[in-house]
């Protein structure tokens, strides 16, 4: 395969149109020989998440996404956000790049966020060494974005590699801050519409339990499509719109020098005054239509993805939440899955746009009190109480 060819192997995959596809491996492409993982997550985000600081802690996992596909030119890479962390695959010939945009966003978390994170980049070739793959497939959220999903168990060995010490990106860039143009946060928390929203990650207990599994996932997106748009925690017309100071405030601490900052401040404050007027009087400017934004927003977002297992931030019910809680716990006892879940009043929704006057941008949701990073911790206390 020629360099120009691997380096486009994301590009050329098809789209998947149905999300129940993804639990399928039939529908997932092997990277390519040669290829990497960055990956990265926030350490103590517990601990960050219990003093209220839930909203730095995903930022600073969409800021890994931002950092290596601006530097990369936002050429079209897979990529997954996990709340307190990101994975992004990228071709060898990224990897010098990549692993400078790892360095300088370390760096800024530490100093901007006052948070640690870890960074590594793992090559695919040792994942396959240990005797896992990463396959990725490509599921249309809607018809102007797309996400990459990924399974073959690589991933997850390339995370637990890295929180062991392993493949780890050296910190050699004090003072030097990532290019995260693109990366907002401005949005309020979204209140649920039907009484919580539920962040849930299930994952198969072995390759030998897949077909149990894909069955699992089908129940589970049956029973979220009871509710209206599949439980989708964003309203179809866009989150509400607000302006507060602080939600700009964290996405110019990456512009050096206080003139630029400062400008960058004043112009990001103006654009939301900006959206929020054209949005309430159905306003245009030029090319650009407030309230079809807003309604991009909501179709593009990540609020269900795949990632060794499925992952999902749903707005439901009571009487939803405990039949998907004795669902998965069915699962469980007949060794089917493992899985962690965290209820919240609110979702929260970090933003990658790419321009404003088009319409791919990017939006990841998770819970606003914990979300993934909480439902991760469960799936782990269970699975070293032996209850998985």
């Amino acid at each position: 395969m020629s360099t120009a060819a691997n380096d486009d192997f994301y590009e050329t995959l098809p789209e998947l149109s149905q999300f129940e596809g993804v639990a399928d491996p039939a529908n997932y492409k092997p990277l390519p020989d040669g290829w990497l993982l960055a990956v990265a997550d926030v350490v103590g985000s517990t601990q960050a998440i219990a003093e209220g600081r839930y909203k730095d802690v995903n930022m600073a996992g969409a800021a890994v996404i931002s950092a290596v596909m601006n530097v990369l030119g936002r050429k079209a890479y897979p990529f997954i956000f996990g709340g307190d962390g990101a994975m992004v695959a990228l071709p060898p010939s990224a990897s010098a790049a990549a692993r400078q945009a790892l360095a300088e966003v370390h760096n800024w978390v530490r100093e901007a966020l006052r948070l640690d994170m870890r960074v590594a980049l793992v090559p695919v070739q040792d994942i396959r060494q240990a005797g896992y793959d990463v396959g990725v497939a490509r599921f249309a959220a809607s018809a102007d974005a797309s996400y990459a999903m990924f399974n073959g168990g690589g991933a997850s060995w390339a995370e637990a590699e890295m929180k062991a010490g392993r493949y780890l990106v050296q910190d050699t860039t004090a003072g030097s801050l990532p290019d995260l143009t693109g990366l907002s946060c401005r949005w309020e928390p979204i209140p649920a519409k039907h009484g919580r929203i539920l962040s849930i990650i299930a994952k198969p207990v072995s390759s030998d339990t897949m077909e149990g599994f894909r069955h699992l996932v089908r129940q589970l997106i049956a029973l979220t499509a009871e509710l209206d748009r599949g439980s989708h925690p964003i309203p179809a017309e866009g989150p509400p719109l607000n302006y507060r100071a602080r939600n700009i405030a964290k996405e110019v601490s990456a512009v050096s020098g206080f003139q630029r900052k400062l400008a960058a401040f004043l112009r990001a404050r103006f654009e939301v005054w900006l959206v929020i007027w054209l949005y309430r009087f159905s306003g245009r400017l030029g090319r650009f239509d407030a309230r079809q934004y807003a309604r991009d927003v909501a179709a593009n977002s990540d609020f269900r993805k795949f990632d060794d297992g499925l992952k999902m931030t749903v707005d439901i019910d009571d009487s939803h939440f405990a039949r998907i809680k004795a669902l998965l716990e069915e699962a469980q006892a007949q060794g089917i899955c493992e899985f962690g879940l965290h209820s919240q009043p609110q979702a929260l929704m970090t933003c990658f746009v790419f321009s404003p006057l088009s319409r791919n941008h990017v939006h990841f949701i998770d819970g606003a009190n914990g979300g993934y990073a909480l439902a991760a911790g469960q799936l782990s206390s269970r699975r070293q109480m032996g209850l998985s």
